[in-house]
């Protein structure tokens, strides 16, 4: 990845200085203009923005924190993954060491950078992200979130909340329909329609759980439970994982029991919002 977020900014045309622990690992990019820094302090003297992506924030912490290292007026941009916690820890670190710091996380793959499909999240002080929004464009979609440097790493794993629960719910049909002899390929573009229609159902879904109140316009729980097990049992029929529509169901009725059948789907916010069951 830091090989990807170094060579978009040289072909943007930025000059760009780059560390690696592995030195080789950068013959590339120094071939096509790169200054090849010897030690991680001399990289940092190499511009006025500094971008470091890595394994975790401990690593970043190593390489940053050695006691000859200066970062003091550095204007740091992490995109190491990590937690929200780990995030704000961060930017307490780098404040009490002088550095300006901005927090983020790549949604894309290192193919992407440099493209408008790589999704680049940045949170932390609006002033630091307009400075340099402009050179950050290189590496693709950059969006701003707000001032909690926290911000960056939830919407990273939020988004692959949705990632995984979209594809899981793809095989588990993908799993129903090869009971009929039906592929993959032949299924995927009702699939594909399905998941954009309940994606048009999000907005109007949003202004229930944010105002607190979910009138049943569509369907009731109720409803929907029934029609859970409906698919549980249909999974069992065919011989098919019940893993999945099991948790499904089991969160849906907690949420019955506790009075809210008579009220939308997205009720289950309130579920959602719990600490999970042991």
């Amino acid at each position: 990845m830091g090989q990807a977020l170094a060579g978009a900014f040289l072909k943007a045309g930025h000059p760009v200085t780059v560390w690696n622990r592995t030195a080789s690992k950068a013959d590339q990019l120094v071939a096509g203009g790169a200054r090849l820094a010897p030690t991680v302090g001399d990289a940092l003297k190499g511009g006025s923005l500094t971008v470091i992506c890595v394994t975790d924030y401990a690593t970043m912490r190593e390489l940053l924190g050695a006691s000859d290292i200066e970062l003091n007026g550095t204007m740091l941009v992490d995109l190491t993954s990590g937690d929200s916690t780990q995030a704000r820890e961060a930017a307490q670190w780098a404040a009490q060491l002088g550095a300006r710091y901005l927090d983020g996380a790549i949604m894309a793959i290192p193919p992407a950078i440099g493209t408008a499909e790589a999704v680049i999240l940045h949170s932390g002080p609006q002033s630091d992200f307009e400075v340099h929004k402009s050179a950050l464009d290189a590496l693709g979609t950059v969006t701003y979130l707000g001032a909690d440097h926290g911000l960056a790493s939830l919407y990273d794993v939020a988004g692959l909340a949705m990632m995984w629960s979209v594809l899981n719910a793809w095989l588990q049909g993908t799993a129903l329909l090869r009971t009929a002899g039906v592929g993959a390929a032949t299924y995927a573009p009702f699939a594909r329609q399905v998941a954009a229609v309940v994606a048009e159902w999000l907005p109007g879904y949003a202004e229930q759980i944010d105002r607190g109140s979910f009138p049943a316009e569509v369907s009731t729980l109720e409803t929907d439970v029934r029609a859970m097990d409906h698919l549980i049992e249909e999974s069992e029929a065919v011989g098919v994982n019940t893993d999945l529509p099991k948790l499904l169901k089991a969160m849906a009725a907690r949420s019955v029991a506790a009075g809210h059948g008579g009220e939308q789907y997205p009720v289950l916010i309130e579920e959602f919002s719990k600490p999970g069951n042991d």
